[in-house]
């Protein structure tokens, strides 16, 4: 059967961008119809090659900038625009967090149908570059080239990278050779061992048949200067192994800890491998100093613990959380998807007790290591999921909650937590949350019960769309 024909792409001039839309795409109106155009931000004027068009909207991109945006900054990382990452470097800081705290009044009252007081504005980050404490980077057989470097480089003698899978592409690597994400030593370890990996005759992973050497690296950093590198590689060869990290040892004597461990699935995640160290400790410990009680609380982070990528403004936001709960020192405090116990810890000091709980039971285990890093005593954790743990035995175990802090993964809470916090009925609900759409609908089932009071937007990760909502309830 002979293939139909594909449309020739449509291109449209001098169309004004009006503003943002799903994704951190913006938006632009063509007769009427909505278009979500990539490449351009709010107040530009660009020519756009239209390469999707439905009944009720259109995708674009932007090929030509006519007149740009006064909110237009020039991007600062050599790879935006290809690695996917960091999408909003050319539209201005400040714009970034007013885009980001309409986007959660769009969320809270379009879709949750919410009565809101006034939203604050977005609690800017502290650093805007440089501010994540973890990176994973892939190796690939199969580097992704882009249009100058075809142009330039001449005969391709070196196809390996190590770096961000491109958009889309589950087999394709860009070669990051500098990232803005993530502070010191990270970028010269990355390259370090895409070389000396290289050097040694090292064949990079191929994607696509599911074989090879080196396959992944991820650097962890803290804000007092440790550093975890964790490198997995596709096939256990022990001399190999042994050469490349022998010589990250030799070339970096100031990282903390140096793991590995051997990956021969079909999926990059590790929380079922062995991970072994190599050099030095096998966790890092993060420091958070609180102001509030003059005490410095200490989080132990394995390789493969959850712990928020930008501690600086992680810290801002517990703290925003725990003077949202209200707390007098006689409190019985529910801390659901509690992961390590971060939230559990800081608000422990002004709580009677805390009752932390999480699905990951490695992540429990986090937790009371934490807890007792810390010497802090009223606080108790349990594993389970939460749809069923939390019934009316836990209550029994543990009381009433007068406060519930819910700190959900981007999915929301299940339906029958939401239905549980209903029963018990707590007086307050702090409610964290990385996406305003889910949030949006779980407060839309308590909102007979409860009242928004409170709604904080969070930048948790500038340069991006994606934005972090603390949000308190009342009970009505």
């Amino acid at each position: 059967m002979p293939r139909r024909a594909s449309r020739p792409a449509e291109e449209v001039a001098a169309v004004p961008i009006t503003g943002w839309g799903a994704n951190g795409k913006a938006l632009a109106r063509l007769d009427g119809l909505v278009v979500f155009v990539t490449g351009a931000v709010p107040g530009d004027t660009a020519d756009l090659r239209i390469h999707t068009r439905k009944k009720s909207f259109a995708e674009a991109s932007a090929i030509r900038i006519v007149t740009p945006s006064p909110d237009r900054v020039q991007p600062f990382c050599r790879h935006f625009g290809i690695c996917g990452g960091c999408k909003w470097q050319d539209l201005d800081y400040a714009k970034q967090l007013e885009f980001k705290r309409q986007q959660v009044i769009d969320n809270l009252e379009r879709l949750g149908g919410l009565a809101l007081p006034e939203v604050h504005p977005t609690l800017p980050s502290p650093a805007t570059r440089h501010y994540r404490n973890k990176l994973e980077f892939t190796a690939s057989a199969h580097r992704w080239f882009t249009h100058a470097e075809l142009r330039t480089l001449g005969e391709i003698t070196d196809r390996n990278a190590l770096g961000f899978h491109i958009p889309q592409r589950f087999d394709r690597v860009l070669q990051v050779d500098e990232c803005h994400l993530q502070p010191d030593p990270s970028d010269a370890v990355r390259n370090f061992i895409r070389a000396r990996a290289a050097a040694l005759g090292m064949d990079f992973y191929d994607l696509r048949a599911h074989r090879g050497g080196l396959r992944t690296v991820m650097v962890r950093t803290t804000l007092t200067g440790a550093c975890m590198v964790l490198v997995a590689f596709g096939e256990d060869r022990p001399a190999e192994r042994e050469a490349l990290l022998g010589a990250l040892v030799e070339a970096f004597p100031q990282l903390t800890s140096v793991l590995w461990t051997v990956n021969g699935k079909r999926n990059d995640t590790l929380w079922d491998l062995a991970v072994h160290t190599y050099a030095g400790r096998d966790h890092l410990v993060e420091e958070f100093p609180d102001g509030a009680t003059g005490r410095t609380l200490r989080f132990r982070i394995g390789p493969k613990s959850f712990f928020q990528t930008n501690p600086a403004q992680a810290q801002a936001m517990y703290t925003l959380t725990r003077d949202l709960a209200g707390l007098t020192g006689t409190e019985r405090v529910y801390d659901l998807y509690c992961g390590a116990g971060t939230i559990s810890l800081f608000v422990a000091g002004r709580a009677e007790r805390v009752v932390g709980a999480e699905i990951v039971p490695e992540a429990v285990d986090d937790a009371r290591d934490n807890a007792r890093l810390n010497g802090t005593t009223n606080v108790q954790f349990e594993a389970g999921d939460l749809r069923h743990l939390l019934d009316a035995a836990f209550v029994a175990r543990h009381g009433r909650p007068d406060v519930v802090i819910t700190d959900p993964p981007r999915a929301g809470m299940h339906e029958d937590v939401v239905m549980r916090l209903r029963e018990m009925a707590p007086p307050r609900i702090v409610y964290v949350s990385c996406n305003p759409a889910t949030q949006a609908r779980d407060i839309a089932l308590l909102n007979d019960q409860y009242l928004v009071s409170a709604v904080h937007p969070v930048d948790m990760f500038p340069h991006t769309y994606h934005v972090e909502t603390v949000v308190r309830l009342d009970r009505r």
